[in-house]
């Protein structure tokens, strides 16, 4: 099996929508999604995210599933350096990678910037859904590794944000999540391949075939929208 986690398009937050440069990008997205020969689409409830997979659903024709769980983390908050509120995904990655030893996806939620009971439990949940879903796929996870209850060659395209797919990931692929929000980046209408990697018959690892790519755009003639780059993006 194939998930794609694709990052709803350029956004207008304020409307809960994309942008007509959004627009652009998800028509750019569907293409791609029918080469892939994409199964069945799933998607998370916020407006942003469904106005972009709109475009695959009729290009492709296939039906799709709305999940609430695959919607934005909400009250993921804590502050900055300058005791301004941000979302937990945005604080300092010098700030992360400054903590020795680093924090893991069990501990990140006891040091201070972290220390939200709603983040703590918001990731839980997100684990929860998650096991529930792949296990719905034929997919048991155990320990890290996920046992086989049933084959499954399908390719799935969810499509979310930026904040849930990378805790998503750092479940996935049972990595730190802190280190995950700190060095990766999921631009607008970016797509994140991982691989149900089975190489026995007993179990499969999710394994990342590509982070955030934006290859659509680069065929399409589209720039990347820096939409969740806070400095620096040139």
């Amino acid at each position: 099996m194939r998930i794609y986690i694709i990052r709803h398009a350029d956004p207008d937050y304020e409307n809960d929508t994309i942008t007509p440069r959004g627009h652009l990008e998800a028509k750019a997205l569907a293409n791609r999604m029918l080469r892939e020969n994409i199964d069945s689409i799933f998607c998370s409830p916020l407006q942003r995210a469904q106005h972009t997979m709109n475009y695959t659903r009729e290009l492709t024709g296939l039906p799709f599933e709305t999940q609430d769980w695959l919607a934005e983390i909400q009250n993921w908050q804590t502050v900055d350096t300058k005791g301004r509120p941000i979302p937990a995904w945005n604080v300092d990655g010098e700030i992360i990678r400054g903590w020795k030893p680093f924090l893991t996806s069990d501990n990140f939620h006891e040091a201070e910037p972290f220390r939200n009971p709603a983040i703590r439990e918001g990731f839980a949940e997100i684990r929860s859904h998650s096991d529930r879903f792949m296990e719905a796929a034929g997919f048991r996870r155990e320990e890290g590794r996920y046992r086989i209850l049933q084959p499954n060659e399908r390719k799935i395209a969810v499509f979310c944000h930026m904040g849930f797919g990378l805790a998503w990931l750092a479940h996935l692929l049972e990595m730190p999540l802190p280190m995950l929000w700190s060095g990766c980046w999921l631009a607008p209408s970016s797509v994140t391949t991982i691989l149900m990697d089975a190489r026995s018959e007993q179990w499969a690892v999710p394994r990342c075939l590509g982070v955030g790519d934006v290859s659509h755009l680069y065929e399409a003639n589209l720039s990347v929208s820096s939409q969740g780059i806070l400095a620096n993006f040139y």
